[in-house]
């Protein structure tokens, strides 16, 4: 055989052989199944494991992180490594991945999801608007795999359900944050209950907002009243000055104290002779 023929040969083969060499040299560990956080075992803390088996070269540490993010604390150079969750609620679900770190070689990681039904922390209770204007309402979870939003309003027992193709009704949705927008409220129909609604494969989770909606002439409704006290006020002393009786009304031409009569004195001056007499 042709020494360029051989080269060929042999340069074919590394190749063929090059993914499955790499394929046994990658490091193996073996993990915790998914767990699922629920109502049942609420308050029972929860172990996440990792166990480096195999590794062609010396592991330098471990360490865990969530969600893209490094959990602090949790470094360590054991190759069987664990991470335990006390009393786990809807927040601490997520993606957790444990990670080993190697001098000679790239990082090796196995991702273990811990699943909980969304728990909606935050919501606008009520909203308040006046006709005409803008409202906004928004509800916030918790909660792992991330929710699908929706929004409804509620009418008794009846729902009509909410999305943006009236052209005044507007719903941004991102992972654990949802939010409905109204433009140019109307007195008549917009006003009443407003549900968001999360769901995942878990299950699902709803809050209420209350919308009121506000006639243009509210504002004026405090100023009005207060025109109207006044105005009765005025009407009250008007009255009772014309029903005062003539009697009550003191003449200024009239003495204030009680008058001396004739009778009086003629007896005052009779007993002054009579003194003199004697």
């Amino acid at each position: 055989m042709h020494p360029y023929a051989e080269m060929l040969v042999v340069v074919l083969l590394g190749n063929l052989m090059l993914p499955f060499i790499s394929a046994q040299n990658e490091p193996k560990i073996n993990a915790s199944d998914q767990t699922i956080l629920s109502a049942e075992n609420s308050g029972k803390s929860v172990t996440l494991q990792c166990n480096l088996t195999t590794a062609h070269t010396p592991h330098k540490e471990s360490f865990w992180m969530k969600n893209g993010l490094e959990i602090t604390n949790t470094r360590t150079e054991q190759r069987n490594t664990a991470y335990r969750i006390n009393k786990p609620r809807a927040d601490d679900s997520g993606e957790y991945m444990c990670v080993y770190t190697f001098d000679m070689a790239p990082n090796a990681n196995a991702t273990i999801e811990v699943k909980a039904k969304p728990d909606i922390t935050g919501h606008k209770r009520s909203e308040n608007k006046n006709e005409g204007e803008n409202a906004m309402m928004y509800c916030k979870s918790v909660g792992y795999p991330h929710p699908t939003w929706t929004w409804r309003k509620v009418d008794g027992t009846s729902y009509t359900d909410i999305d943006n193709s009236t052209g005044r009704f507007f719903i941004t949705n991102r992972d654990n944050y949802t939010e409905l927008n109204i433009i140019n409220l109307d007195i008549t129909t917009d006003p009443g209950i407003y549900e968001c609604n999360a769901t995942n494969v878990i299950g699902n989770t709803a809050e209420t907002t209350i919308l009121r909606v506000r006639s243009h002439l509210a504002p004026l409704w405090p100023f009005l009243g207060v025109l109207a006290e006044i105005i009765i006020l005025v009407v009250i002393i008007v009255v009772y000055e014309k029903r005062k009786r003539p009697d009550d009304i003191i003449d200024d031409d009239e003495p204030v104290g009680p008058m001396k009569t004739n009778s009086t004195n003629n007896h005052k001056d009779k007993n002054i002779r009579q003194r003199n007499t004697k």
